[in-house]
């Protein structure tokens, strides 16, 4: 590596380095009169927080209030939905009389593929079909009246969209005992034992919702044991992250190693679950050298621990323990999510300050854009930015169950209401698995790292825009260089994939891209023998012309199985011939080995 590279990443200043986002601000524009006010206020604001779980009412009041006035100067459309209201009820009322005749009637309105909740085969059969065709039919008129229109902002129209789910899932038939018939054919078989579990299980949860304990991992999927048990040692730790280096299962490997950066949002075990989809083992089996940061689960006392933090103590932090481990090769580094994110502004960085110590980057369900994000973020606004801000101004971190019911809220038909019904009204148990059990293990995010990620890459959209700036000047995704790796996933809630794709707008290097079936997490869980799995890949090349989503779509076949191979074959098509594998740290340079993974860091309540 040359001098004016190492001397790159080695200075630094002491200073706030995100020049462009605020410490902690209620706000750009807010002048309290004195300190006692808006001490007062932001007190105020942070018990209401923790009564909505972190959602500003003002957004919700003023989505439902702009949608309702572009509705009531639009009489066109007022008659168009007239209209769909009374060709749904003409629809219904067909069916219901087909129905009743005994005649084999065909349902007017199908449910999503992924909806659960009208498995039962008496869904099928009056007079349920009738009560889960009515549920449809003011499903497809809601979807209707709520989607786009003229004048509009598109973020209200789908902010008012989403609310408007959540107040029908709650109100889906399926969800009261006499309507669902699944449960009156649980409470014949059962004498009604099942209503009495359920209680036992809803008294159960208001327990743990009042204390708000974390929940035991159960002993079956023991942390290092069971899951996160790939075999490895801690070869760093610092007050923000421990390091993992994995042991080898090769007698060689490539000679370029592997960093993993997961998101900090949860615990990085998601990418270690259990040995046979554990994507970290299946890498080291493929004959990689592989490490993987392991973050700390933040308390009040990190409250100021800053997103500079988290790329110098992180990444950066790594890389100069890898570099002393395996000396002379450059390094592999895969973020996924908010990892990938941060991964990307840690290689623009690079890019910029001459450090060459990255062979490729990979980015796995991780936005570099954020015009189009998921619905994790459609109520991100800068109301809800100041609410969020005073909730942890008082806690000093955004804490587990604001997180959780967010990220349960973009899926509630399945994550809140089919567990409801599963667990309070047949009275079944949940049953654990390695996904449900890491779900569960929730983390805390630092007041101030995530005030700044909220405004500075979510709000502001600065990367993209080419307004974020490090250590006091703009980044550029431009500037990387070497060959980049991005995997989306086909039904992402939370990075949609035509988001990820478009960091191919923003970049020149040469560029796959890989979009697989699944969701945010299970379609990167998706191990060889995976049944009904399949991807499509691209490659654009360095100065190649844009292509935009759709159009690659159309032309891009899918190819059946996992996407694992593909990637395989990438890293060893970008890595050296093999050799023999590297100790385990490097004890003469200060980097021996602590303890044996999963480490300590992953066992923080």
């Amino acid at each position: 590596m040359s001098t004016p590279a190492r001397k790159a990443r080695k200075t630094g200043t002491k200073k706030p380095l995100l020049s462009t986002v605020s410490r902690l601000p209620a706000g750009p524009s807010a002048r309290p009169v004195n300190g006692r006010s808006r001490t007062l206020d932001r007190t105020a604001a942070a018990a209401l927080g923790r009564l909505t779980l972190g959602v500003s009412p003002h957004a919700v009041i003023e989505a439902w209030t702009d949608w309702a006035l572009h509705l009531a100067r639009a009489p066109g459309r007022q008659a168009a939905l007239a209209e769909r209201a009374a060709g749904n009820a003409l629809k219904l009322l067909r069916f219901g009389v087909e129905s009743l005749v005994g005649g084999e009637a065909e349902p007017p309105f199908t449910p999503r593929a992924y909806d659960r909740r009208w498995q039962h085969e008496d869904w099928r059969k009056a007079p349920f079909s009738l009560l889960q065709q009515a549920f449809l039919a003011q499903h497809d008129w809601w979807e209707a009246a709520t989607s786009d229109q003229r004048g509009l902002k598109r973020q209200t129209s789908q902010r008012t969209a989403f609310m408007v789910r959540q107040a029908l899932d709650w109100l889906s038939p399926s969800n009261f005992p006499w309507l669902n018939p699944e449960i009156l054919e649980a409470a014949r078989k059962t004498g009604g034992r099942n209503f009495v579990d359920g209680v036992g299980h809803f008294v159960e949860d208001m327990v743990h919702a009042a204390t708000q304990a974390h929940e035991s991992i159960p002993p079956e999927f023991a942390l290092g044991e069971h899951l996160a048990c790939t075999p490895g040692e801690v070869v760093f730790r610092n007050e923000l992250m421990e390091l993992i280096q994995y042991r080898p299962q090769t007698r060689t490997v490539h000679p370029e190693p592997v960093l993993i950066v997961p998101a900090w949002i949860m615990k990085y075990y998601v990418l270690d679950l259990s040995p046979h989809n554990s994507l970290i083992n299946w890498l080291v089996g493929q004959g990689h050298t592989v490490f993987a940061i392991s973050w700390v689960n933040p308390g009040p006392e990190q409250a100021e621990l800053a997103l500079e933090d988290y790329r110098k103590r992180g990444i950066m932090a790594a890389l100069d323990a890898i570099e002393a481990i395996v000396p002379g090769q450059r390094v592999h580094a895969n973020g996924y999510c908010l990892g990938g994110t941060l991964l990307a502004i840690a290689a623009a960085v690079m890019a910029r300050d001459g450090d060459e110590r990255l062979a490729s980057v990979t980015l796995m369900a991780a936005q570099v854009d954020f015009a189009e994000a998921g619905e994790l973020l459609l109520f991100l606004d800068e109301s809800q930015v100041a609410f969020l801000e005073d909730l942890m101004w008082a806690q000093g971190y955004l804490d587990r169950p604001q997180m959780a019911f967010a990220f349960a809220a973009i899926r509630s038909q399945d994550l809140i209401h089919t567990r409801n019904v599963r667990r309070y009204l047949l009275g079944l148990k949940d049953m654990p698995s390695d996904i449900r059990v890491w779900n569960g293990d929730t983390t805390r995010m630092p007041a101030r790292m995530h005030s700044q990620y909220l405004r500075g890459i979510f709000l502001e959209n600065r990367i993209s825009a080419g307004r974020f700036a490090v250590e006091g000047r703009v980044i550029a995704l431009k500037d990387i260089r070497v060959p980049i790796f991005v995997v989306a996933t086909e039904i992402d809630h939370i990075a949609p994939w035509r988001s990820v794709y478009k960091s191919q707008l923003f970049t020149d290097a040469d560029l796959h891209f890989v979009l697989t079936s699944g969701g945010h997490n299970v379609g990167i869980l998706s191990e060889p023998g995976h049944p009904r799995r399949h991807y499509r890949v691209g490659h654009r090349r360095p100065g190649a012309r844009y292509m935009d989503a759709e159009t690659w779509l159309a032309q891009t076949e899918p190819q059946d199985g996992s996407w694992w191979p593909e990637y395989a074959r990438w890293l060893a098509a970008h890595s050296g011939s093999r050799v023999r594998p590297p100790a385990m740290g490097a004890p003469e340079k200060g980097y021996a080995p602590l303890c044996a993974a999963p480490g300590t860091y992953i066992h923080m309540d």
